[in-house]
């Protein structure tokens, strides 16, 4: 199921308020998406905000617009989408840093033109429950309408993910190189190692 969220700069202090940066990534993050907008003056769940109707609970997939993620350089943001079960945000454009946040927390962002998310958004609110497919292994997303949209992901990254690998994974996929670099070294320049 995908969610359409038509707003444009969606910033991360609106994906997470600046006042819980400081809560520990074990504590999870899953009470704390978009947590101003989501609640009402009086602390509840407005009904009318997107991601709060029954249509859109336990989505795997935001479409959004424009700019999604800007602002400061927040990792929170990330784990709070990922606590809230989303495991792909399609939007024409991010903000850097979210961008690669998403990656490196395991989650797909999707760019594709304006007008295709909007085409997206529409269609997610024509017939709420829809779906949407991202594939990564063909690096496309297959609409409600059935209809496929290519994107392009960094190959590094999308080897990353395809692999479910992190920065320390990755590293020591390459651990016979270190060793044999480490072994050709105390050879060369055995001095030192003295």
């Amino acid at each position: 199921v995908a969610a359409p969220l038509d707003a444009t700069n969606v910033d991360t202090d609106q994906i997470i308020p600046a006042p819980f940066l400081s809560r520990p990534r074990a504590d999870g993050y899953h009470d704390l998406l978009f947590y101003r907008v989501r609640r009402n003056a009086e602390g509840e769940m407005n009904p009318d905000f997107i991601l709060n109707q029954d249509a859109y609970k336990g989505a795997g997939i935001i479409v959004a617009d424009r700019n999604f993620g800007c602002g400061s350089s927040r990792e929170n943001a990330a784990w709070t989408l990922i606590d809230n079960g989303f495991r792909s945000v399609i939007a024409p454009s991010f903000g850097d840093i979210h961008y690669n946040n998403q990656m490196n927390n395991g989650m797909v962002p999707v760019i594709l033109p304006v007008e295709t998310c909007d085409a997206l958004r529409a269609q997610l609110h024509a017939n709420p429950g829809a779906t949407i497919t991202v594939d990564l292994e063909t690096n496309t997303v297959t609409g409600p309408d059935g209809a496929t949209h290519d994107f392009t992901i960094p190959e590094f990254n999308r080897v990353r993910l395809l692999g479910g690998l992190d920065d320390i994974a990755m590293t020591l996929e390459l651990d016979a190189d270190i060793a044999a670099c480490e072994a050709r070294r105390r050879e060369q320049e055995g001095w030192l190692f003295r």
